[in-house]
């Protein structure tokens, strides 16, 4: 039998994904690209929205979900801080009506989720609540 052909593979950056990628997490802040954020955030492919969300889990309200719903994606992703905790479904509804999956974790697991599902080339929304 003849030997295998070697498949070759560039191994590039992908500076559209590391710009964004969540570079880091820890308590109090999430960094993305390198860019330290100590209040919850939007993350988008579009860019972040530092100014979105509340600072606690509690404070999520209708407006929130509305506006996740209004953005285009495959995947909102929802992190509640440092621990998992589920919104009331009636908040949930904009999204559902939207028909976006929505996967609700926590903070920590929600930034490596994200990670691998852009790098997967899915297009993905991050509300990251910062604790």
């Amino acid at each position: 039998m003849p030997p295998h052909p070697i498949e070759r593979m560039k191994l590039q950056s992908n500076v559209r994904f590391a710009a964004r990628a969540i570079t880091a997490h820890g308590p109090g802040y999430v960094a993305i690209g390198g860019t330290r954020l100590t209040r919850t955030c939007l993350l988008g492919p579009d860019g972040i929205d530092a100014a979105w969300g509340p600072d606690a889990f509690e404070g999520l309200d209708a407006g929130h979900f509305a506006a996740l719903a209004a953005l285009p994606c495959d995947v909102t992703l929802l992190g509640t801080g440092a621990r998992q905790r589920f919104p009331a479904p009636a908040l949930l509804r904009p999204l559902i009506e939207a028909g976006r999956g929505v996967e609700v974790m926590d903070t920590p697991a929600a930034c490596r989720t994200y990670n691998v599902l852009v790098a997967e080339g899915r297009t993905v929304v991050a509300a990251l609540i910062v604790e």
